[in-house]
């Protein structure tokens, strides 16, 4: 398990697959909002990609993430899009609605950026997020990371276009304790 200062993040188990879908996957405006992508209902059982982890995929790790004090289960995190060749990858997390507001975003990005950085040797992470999604923008830019642009209306999400963030952080940048 990976440890931050508040959280772990480690192996998606079965017992986990029920409360994420429950409680990020069948919220259809938080789901459209963090998935790019229309929102679709997941039967129990789905061996769907958001929640049964493909250990064989080269290019996509996920985790659990749990509390450290108690070990409660309070979300996912993923490297997605990991790139060997330019050892770039991107950072993706989701916290259950009770998890919010409590430090546990900025953990979770700077426990993801020490994974990706030391134990994968990567040179570059970046981060999609909407313009509006001020706690993503706020973990990223505590744990260093730079706006690099938005693109303009480039998400339809629940009936509208929203902009999207880009924001990029190199290892030569990374401060391994700035995130705490």
């Amino acid at each position: 398990m990976l440890t931050g200062s508040k959280v772990g993040l480690r192996a998606r188990h079965d017992e986990d697959v029920p409360i994420l879908r429950t409680e990020l996957y069948d919220d259809v405006a938080g789901s459209s909002r963090a998935e790019g992508r229309a929102w679709r209902p997941i039967t129990p059982g789905s061996k769907d990609s958001r929640l049964v982890v493909d250990d064989e995929a080269e290019g996509h790790v996920q985790f659990s993430v749990i509390e450290l004090e108690g070990g409660t289960l309070v979300g996912t995190a993923n490297l997605w899009g990991i790139d060997a060749h330019n050892r770039s990858a991107h950072i993706g997390l989701g916290l259950l609605p009770v998890a919010r507001g409590k430090g546990y975003g900025t953990d979770v990005v700077a426990t993801l950026c020490h994974y990706g950085f030391v134990v994968r040797g990567l040179h570059r992470l970046q981060i999609e997020t909407l313009a509006d999604n001020h706690a993503m923008l706020r973990s990223a830019e505590r744990n260093g990371f730079v706006r690099e642009g938005v693109l303009r209306s480039s998400a339809w999400v629940m009936g509208e276009f929203l902009d999207d963030v880009v924001l990029g952080l190199l290892a030569r940048e990374w401060k391994p304790d700035r995130g705490a």
